[in-house]
């Protein structure tokens, strides 16, 4: 929709137009969206009952608001799509700085243009998508930065003294006058400037350089902080966060079908992936289990905890995986394995933050023991637990797959088998198949593969059986056997 067609205060004022805050406008068009069961926040999964209700509430309210949570849980995502509930276009003073609304104007320059033109004075549109500033809080941010400070040269160019407001170089807050205004990472940002927030919020003017003009902003603010920097980098002084309307807390997704909806939203996946990579439900459920293990894991700082950006780079990570097995063996199309997740181990270990225990163990190591462990969780919700065969005289519903093993017969995965070479080593054992289907008797095609390699993942977990990893292959064998031959090599 293009811009209207009003050019003058004098058309302005004929189409009934009248000023309104940023926080009325938001509420307003708040309201109407849930009268018409839209939805703002369209993209935002797992907060529909939680942090989205709470948001809205705010905004009912006009309250400037904090969204506190641990990396990656959206909370810049939601900040930026607070656009979608503004005007889609609003009148500005042709020229002004700070948006100046031509109704209530709030600056020098924009009186000085509506005293000079009168119902003639010209009138700009600015459309929804401009009215969004965001500043990235670091401690070498300066109140100039944020509010303004005196132009030397703008006074020398007007031949103008520094008493004059017109030499002022107005700071990223003025400017997004009638506009929201988003401080990620709050704590970054130094107290004494943290200060410099009180007036704003509190009772809506500003100062710079002490002069006398009191502006007026009219500012949706929302700021976001992880509470791990509270103590690592800094604190969010009290007197600021009493100024704060409402604490929003986010959270983690509390299932895998929404962490996966989540990460398959979010991956930059190439279109050649999307259409000839299959991704098995299985596969996708245990990238977001992985994220789960590292968030419970005992080598990983919980404090800091563990970003949805890992599943993601996961994710995008085993489609490249499987990219390159099919250009490899020219093939137009494959699924992805269960050993192709080693391949996407660089995107486990840049995400978590090591406590002392990781350090020692190493980043790599931790990842392969997050995936065993996603493996055997997911695997155990499905299939008899290994762990519980203990007895000699119980029956063991995996005796079959260890008696091959038992026998001195492996299988081998290679990383860039083709798919008839991948299929005809899992075929080599009939009843890993054979065992999936029973106790899966829903599992897809493309999943059958993917548990029977699970099988052997897990009870190598378990100690049924021996899983070495040489350069690009993974072999499968009897544990005696291969402590027997480890033995005998000694």
């Amino acid at each position: 929709m293009s811009a209207p067609k009003i050019s003058t205060l004098k058309e302005l004022k004929a189409s009934q137009y009248k000023p309104t805050s940023i926080k009325q406008e938001l509420r307003r068009n708040l309201i109407k969206s849930i009268k018409a069961k839209g939805n703002p926040f369209d993209g935002i999964w797992g907060y529909e009952n939680t942090v989205i209700p709470q948001i809205e509430r705010a905004i009912l309210s006009k309250h400037n608001i904090i969204l506190l949570g641990l990396r990656g849980q959206a909370k810049t995502k939601i900040a930026r799509l607070m656009v979608n509930l503004l005007d889609e276009w609003m009148p500005v003073v042709s020229g002004s700085e700070i948006n100046d609304d031509p109704l209530n104007p709030i600056s020098r320059y924009a009186f000085d243009k509506i005293a000079e033109h009168g119902l003639e004075t010209p009138i700009s549109w600015v459309h929804r998508s401009d009215r969004y500033y965001e500043k990235l809080a670091t401690p070498d941010v300066t109140i100039a930065d944020l509010i303004g400070d005196i132009d030397p040269i703008k006074a020398a160019n007007m031949r103008l003294s520094y008493a004059d407001d017109r030499v002022i170089h107005f700071g990223m807050i003025p400017r997004a006058n009638r506009s929201i205004f988003v401080i990620n990472e709050l704590p970054d940002l130094q107290p004494r400037i943290q200060v410099a927030l009180f007036n704003i919020l509190q009772e809506g003017d500003m100062q710079i350089r002490g002069f006398k003009l009191r502006l007026n902003p009219d500012l949706q603010f929302l700021f976001t902080a992880n509470p791990e920097d509270y103590t690592n980098r800094g604190s969010i002084i009290t007197p600021l966060k009493d100024r704060i309307g409402s604490q929003i807390l986010t959270h983690y997704p509390d299932s895998l079908e929404t962490a996966s909806k989540i990460t398959f939203q979010e991956a930059k996946l190439d279109d050649n992936q999307l259409d000839n990579v299959e991704v098995p439900h299985v596969a996708r459920m245990l990238i977001e289990q992985i994220g789960v293990e590292a968030r419970d894991s005992e080598y990983i700082d919980e404090k800091s905890g563990v970003s949805a950006r890992m599943g993601i780079t996961i994710l995008e990570n085993l489609m490249s995986s499987v990219e390159r097995r099919m250009l490899m063996n020219n093939e137009k199309s494959s699924t992805v394995r269960l050993h192709d997740f080693l391949g996407a181990i660089p995107s486990i270990t840049g995400k978590v933050e090591l406590v002392y225990e990781g350090e020692q163990e190493g980043a790599g190591l931790v990842a392969e023991h997050l995936l065993g462990k996603a493996v055997k969780t997911l695997f155990t919700k499905e299939f008899p637990d290994i762990t519980d065969l203990k007895r000699t005289d119980e029956q063991n519903p995996y005796q079959d797959i260890l008696d091959f093993f038992a026998t001195g017969n492996s299988i081998e995965m290679f990383e860039d088998y083709s798919d008839k070479e991948y299929k005809s080593d899992l075929s080599k054992l009939a009843e890993l198949k054979d065992f999936v289907m029973k106790h899966k008797d829903n599992a897809l095609v493309n999943e059958l593969n993917f548990y029977s390699e699970m099988l052997l993942w897990t009870l190598a977990e378990n100690s049924k059986l021996d899983k070495s990893k040489v350069l690009n292959k993974i072999t499968y064998t009897d544990l005696f056997n291969s402590y027997l031959r480890d033995s005998l090599k000694n």
